[in-house]
């Protein structure tokens, strides 16, 4: 089950191990980057990781990784979840898995960060495990290709 799973990160995530330590702690997103590598070579999948602070090229990635048969997709939209209707529809748009993830737990924080577009057309949502929840992400997203590949 060689596949390529696109973990895409939205806006300020490249300032992670500095920009508010108190609530996304200290590892940085190249930390980010090696534990999703490593968890998903557990699973035989390839890895593209990218992160941007512009909306329009999460939506293009999305496009990508549907055009180019990728097995899934882990999306950490930072403040996009709250706001970005173009996300929500590029996610419901393809017929991909799409797991959402934060670092923090959004729904302790404050009360604009408790809505996400994202999830409601999403696979699956996690958020809280601070970057320990890419890991658990890909590690789902391997569980729903086995199911898949069982049932069909």
């Amino acid at each position: 089950m060689a596949s390529t799973v696109y973990i895409l990160n939205g806006p300020n995530l490249n300032l992670l191990g500095t920009r508010e330590p108190e609530v996304y702690g200290r590892a940085t997103l190249i930390d980010v980057e090696k534990l999703c590598r490593e968890t998903a070579k557990h699973h035989r999948f390839e890895v593209e990781f990218r992160q941007t602070n512009h909306e329009g090229e999460i939506v293009d990635w999305i496009h990508e990784a549907a055009a180019k048969g990728g097995a899934g997709i882990i999306i950490n939209p930072g403040a996009y979840t709250h706001t970005s209707i173009a996300l929500r529809d590029a996610v419901a748009a393809v017929d991909l898995p799409v797991i959402e993830v934060h670092i923090s737990n959004i729904f302790a924080r404050e009360s604009f960060r408790r809505r996400s577009h994202i999830a409601p057309v999403a696979k699956a949502s996690l958020c809280g495990f601070g970057i320990h929840g890419y890991a658990l992400a890909i590690d789902g997203l391997a569980k729903l290709a086995q199911t898949k590949e069982r049932t069909a």
